[in-house]
């Protein structure tokens, strides 16, 4: 049984997810699929080389932090009854995947795998950029057990990150998405996710984004932090998106 995929969705209201989608789309620089589901509520950001991570829900009351995560499995039943196990409410649907809740409230599915496979960086005039990394927003008290799960359920080891606020669960070669662990002081609520982008030139596309709509929020030595046009929080960092190190 493995994990072998991650899949953020960034989930919207209707009222915002054109404007929404249309905004992702052009910041990743992958183009929306056709839409599917009953009522067209699914697409995804397809990049022109490998499969994404990155799709789109519209939804009638969308979770906190506007996010949640698909975890993809070639051990469906194996990889609910761990989750159940390590503190997961869960339960299966009639559509063959698992829906849950992680021990601090995050949102997240468990679907089957499909040979995926990663995609690589979107070149623009000043350097390139590519969504690779999801962040968990962690109240505090909630984090060693939070990390605890991420990190059993997905078998991938779990390491300090380079200050006290950060861990980074380490996934094997090939994953898309990278994932870090954050304490957070000053959020309510349950756990939530956002998106991190890395970059060439974090300046250059940071004006790119605002451009687009963006408003920065936060800047940091290291990342900025922005909302798109539903509000949903995401940053822009200085680490390379061929090998996702700071420089």
């Amino acid at each position: 049984m493995a994990v072998t995929w991650l899949t953020a969705f960034l989930d919207t209201g209707a009222e915002n997810a054109p404007a929404t989608e249309a905004y992702w789309s052009a910041v990743t620089g992958w183009p929306l699929s056709e839409r599917r589901g009953p009522d067209g509520e699914f697409a995804t950001l397809q990049p022109p080389d490998g499969d994404s991570p990155v799709k789109v829900q519209v939804v009638g009351e969308p979770p906190a932090g506007g996010m949640h995560l698909d975890v993809h499995t070639d051990d469906l039943d194996g990889l609910v009854d761990d989750a159940a196990r390590l503190g997961a409410e869960i339960r299966m649907t009639d559509l063959g995947f698992a829906v849950g809740r992680s021990p601090g409230g995050l949102a997240f599915c468990i679907v089957p795998e499909h040979g995926e496979k990663r995609p690589g960086p979107v070149s623009w005039p000043a350097g390139s950029s590519l969504v690779d990394q999801v962040c968990l927003d962690i109240r505090p008290e909630q984090f060693e057990t939070e990390a605890h799960f991420w990190s059993m359920l997905t078998a991938w080891p779990q390491v300090e990150g380079g200050s006290p606020e950060f861990h980074r669960i380490l996934p094997p070669p090939g994953q898309p998405l990278r994932v870090l662990l954050q304490r957070v002081d000053e959020q309510e609520g349950p756990v939530r996710l956002h998106l991190d982008l890395a970059s060439e030139d974090r300046e250059a596309e940071v004006a790119r984004h605002v451009e687009m709509g963006g408003r920065v929020v936060r800047t940091t030595p290291w990342w900025t932090t922005l909302l798109d046009p539903s509000g949903r929080a995401y940053c822009i960092t200085r680490r390379s998106p061929v090998s996702g190190h700071l420089p």
